[in-house]
């Protein structure tokens, strides 16, 4: 494994042993411990230039968007960003204070675990596509109500349409339970199979990464959840 995937585990806190040449009469080192290679990242299909039009088409009528009242307190709305085509489909809650300025999901130190998170198995920010359940910042980033969750329903299923992805990562209890329809704790959701409803992607809950900054410990769990997913991709294939 080269230098760049290992700090992305090291950002992770996961430790990877690595094997030493083994001295005579030593006991065969434990398979389980190397992480296995990443598939890759790209995709030779996708939903070509009429998805990419039509996603660009979506994102301006959500800059415009006042179904709800979070469109009061806004600096931006939040789309989405990412490859178009992407295999793998990130989403979250709600945009914070960061993306609230920046216009875009998964910035500041959340975003950077995120990234890391990516790279451990293999996957760049680019070549994934990242959305959020509400397009506009809860004021004190509080969780999103019913009603603002419903009102953005229709965008987030339309950009899944467009998208198409092979996996769904839901990122997050409030990302997960909207996802699935349940009022289930996160911690009993993940690990689990899922799909999503409408389109019937697999889907994969793994906890949120700002709460993994303030929870180390479960950064293994989360770490789990990655090769999960990582072996839903190599399944698609």
């Amino acid at each position: 494994m080269d230098a760049y995937k290992l700090s992305r585990l090291d950002a992770m806190g996961i430790t990877v042993w690595r094997r030493r040449e083994a001295s005579p009469g030593a006991a065969a080192p434990d398979a389980s411990a190397v992480v296995v290679e990443a598939p890759p990242a790209t995709s030779p299909s996708g939903p070509g230039a009429a998805h990419e039009a039509e996603l660009e088409a979506l994102r301006l009528e959500v800059a415009q968007c006042t179904r709800c009242a979070l469109h009061q307190t806004r600096t931006q709305t939040v789309f989405g960003v990412g490859a178009h085509d992407a295999r793998l489909m990130i989403i979250g809650e709600a945009p914070g204070a960061d993306e609230d300025r920046q216009g875009e999901p998964f910035v500041g130190r959340a975003g950077r675990l995120l990234n890391a998170m990516l790279g451990a198995i293999g996957l760049e920010r680019e070549a994934v596509y990242i959305a959020n359940i509400v397009k506009c910042r809860p004021p004190k980033n509080r969780d999103p109500r019913p009603e603002e969750t419903a009102s953005c329903g229709g965008y987030l299923r339309r950009q899944i349409e467009l998208v198409r992805p092979r996996v769904i990562l839901a990122v997050g209890r409030v990302a997960a339970q909207n996802l699935l329809g349940t009022a289930t704790a996160i911690g009993r959701l993940r690990g689990q199979q899922h799909r999503h409803p409408q389109s019937g992607v697999p889907l994969v809950v793994t906890y949120h990464p700002a709460y993994l900054l303030r929870s180390p410990a479960e950064k293994r769990k989360s770490w789990e959840d990655l090769k999960r997913v990582r072996r839903l991709l190599q399944e698609a294939e």
